[in-house]
């Protein structure tokens, strides 16, 4: 598949390289050689640069755009992303993203207006963002929450604690036939773990389950999590377009308050969100006297959602110290992922990964085949639909001999999830969830044909 990214920043070159681990043909354009330049330098990526305008005929013509199967805009500038999806379709890209900064742009009613111009889909980081961060701040005890086919199936990432009652338990003797749920990876310290039988849990891991809804109860039982608050009051600090969004689309039960160093930000939020439930308070989101004036320690969570990472991380830690459990914060720094995870952050919202999540299944749905999601340092989370005589068709899962460090999580039939043991029996067109490491993903295509969608949500999360 042959695909143009336009812009070489932070979401293009993100992009760009986790692309180039597949089998595609990657041509990242920016007209400023310095970034494309530092891209190169960085390491062998299989991708070829070029240093022309993304918004010049001449310069689309000459990265072959006119044979492109995907057309990318990620520049910072939302009016040139369209202006170069609009030449792009009608050079003859087959598909077209641009990425933008008005929300007003994503809402499905307008979908057919750019559709009509040539603009197939629409990226709005701070949207997709605001997004993972309710879905964290409705849940105060996962670490990350994803829903599979709809919510057939359910994920879960939990950090485990001391009252966890599943620690220190081989997984053959926690997760035997009849369990409502498997463990299908672990993250501890630097190492991803796909478990095994004789693998266990131990304190401080963060465990991602597969289960489906009518257990989430029950797990949040056995990780020890009952205690924890639910989460009706927010302090926010930092007032940009993606605290906007999470105002907006807060559930009724939930306050918020929003702390803006910025006076004609603050007017403008008092515009944007006229809404007794939210209020917006000018100052310093790092002024521990102001913070404690507007009650964090009545707040059951804190998000630290500004431009400055190291900022962020530190808000949260402060708010932690004075008795906020639950803290989000906005890591755009990709240097700082795994920082702010040692540091017992809480829930990380990186923009450039779930923007690339998102382009991911945009791509899923051109009928892409075999694109890899690289999840927690070389682990991947794939969605394969078993073919009509594949060989997992053939017997039992426990007698498929799957190659070590390869974990079934769980499947679809017929509309319905349902988990994978040792008995079951997968059928053709059977949707099936699997996690290995990145160096297995080739061999599973002989078990299943070719992967046809993967879980975008999961890259954020592992990093």
């Amino acid at each position: 598949m042959k695909i143009v990214i336009a812009g070489a920043g932070a979401v293009g070159t993100h992009l760009a390289k986790l692309l180039s681990k597949e089998d595609q043909d990657i041509i990242l354009i920016d007209e400023n050689p310095e970034k494309t330049d530092k891209l190169n330098s960085e390491g062998n990526y299989d991708l070829l640069t070029l240093n022309v305008s993304p918004s010049s005929i001449r310069g689309l013509k000459e990265a072959g755009v006119p044979h492109a199967d995907l057309f990318i805009a990620v520049m910072p500038d939302e009016a040139r992303n369209l202006t170069c999806c609009l030449l792009a379709h009608t050079l003859g890209a087959r598909k077209t993203v641009a990425r933008v900064d008005n929300s007003e742009y994503v809402q499905p009613q307008y979908q057919p207006y750019f559709q009509q111009m040539g603009i197939d889909s629409l990226i709005y980081p701070e949207s997709l963002a605001a997004r993972d961060i309710l879905e964290g701040l409705k849940r105060s005890w996962v670490r990350q929450y994803w829903e599979v086919h709809g919510g057939t199936l359910i994920m879960l990432g939990i950090k485990l604690r001391e009252t966890a009652r599943i620690l220190n338990v081989p997984l053959r003797q926690l997760c035997a036939p009849g369990t409502p749920y498997h463990v299908v990876a672990i993250k501890r310290d630097e190492a991803t773990i796909i478990p095994g039988g004789n693998d266990e849990l131990r304190l401080g891991d963060i465990a991602y389950f597969m289960t489906t809804k009518k257990f989430i109860s029950y797990i949040r039982e056995i990780v020890g999590k009952e205690t924890y608050a639910d989460v009706k009051n927010v302090m926010i600090m930092g007032g940009g377009r993606t605290s906007v969004d999470v105002a907006n689309g807060r559930p009724d039960y939930m306050t918020m308050k929003i702390i803006e160093q910025n006076e004609e930000r603050c007017l403008r939020l008092s515009e944007l969100l006229d809404d007794d439930e939210v209020r917006i308070i000018q100052g310093d989101g790092r002024d521990t006297r102001l913070l404690l004036e507007e009650g964090i320690r009545d707040m059951q969570a804190f998000a630290a959602l500004t431009p400055e990472t190291e900022t962020n991380i530190l808000a949260c830690l402060a708010a932690k110290r004075m008795g906020v459990r639950k803290t989000v914060a906005l890591v755009e720094n990709m240097e700082y992922v795994t920082l702010a995870e040692k540091l017992d952050i809480g829930t990380i919202i990186n923009k450039k990964m779930i923007a690339a999540s998102h382009i991911y299944q945009i791509m899923l749905n051109t009928d892409v085949a075999n694109v890899k999601c690289l999840t927690i340092a070389n682990a991947d989370v794939a969605e394969f639909i078993a073919s009509e005589g594949s060989l997992v068709t053939k017997s039992l899962v426990k007698d498929l001999r799957l190659p070590q460090g390869v974990t079934l999580g769980g499947l679809v039939r017929d509309g319905e999830g349902q988990l994978v043991g040792g008995n079951t029996q997968i059928q053709a067109g059977d949707s099936v969830v699997v996690f290995c490491m990145s160096s297995l993903i080739k061999k599973l295509e002989r078990y299943f044909g070719k992967p046809t969608t993967v879980i975008d949500s999961i890259i954020q999360t592992f990093r």
